[in-house]
């Protein structure tokens, strides 16, 4: 019996590599909260998580002619950066609330870590199934 690791591990996988794809997105901006005319960007987690469901992505698949292939799946993520609409925009036309990214940056890294958990619990659960435990 083959384990299929898609489907043993589910979404967590593409959350981690979000949620640290994020993590450079909202650091970038923490960064240049003092550069003048730099807008603040962040992802839509919604939005990637309906496009990885979907299995509709803006990357090109590479075609498999043997069933032998190995998929692709390096490097084939990267979701679309929105501007944030900043609630009090500075004078310099900086869009970055330092207050505001620090907050999501602190949320992130707690949601990074509960799908990091969870992407745990399934290996420790696949481990136990190969040796026979419960």
């Amino acid at each position: 019996m083959t384990i299929n690791f898609n489907k043993a591990l589910g979404i967590h996988e593409h959350a981690l590599m979000f949620r640290t794809k994020r993590a450079e997105v909202l650091a970038n901006n923490l960064v240049n909260a003092d550069t003048p005319n730099f807008k603040a960007r962040d992802i839509d987690f919604r939005r990637v998580l309906e496009s990885q469901i979907s299995g509709s992505t803006n990357q090109a698949r590479l075609m498999a002619t043997n069933s032998k292939h190995i998929g692709h799946t390096a490097g084939s993520f990267s979701p679309e950066l929105m501007y944030r609409i900043p609630m009090q925009p500075s004078l310099d036309g900086n869009t970055v609330e330092e207050q505001v990214e620090m907050s999501k940056f602190a949320q992130n890294s707690m949601e990074f870590q509960a799908s990091f958990q969870f992407l745990n619990s399934k290996f420790r659960g696949l481990r136990n199934a190969i040796k026979g435990e419960s």
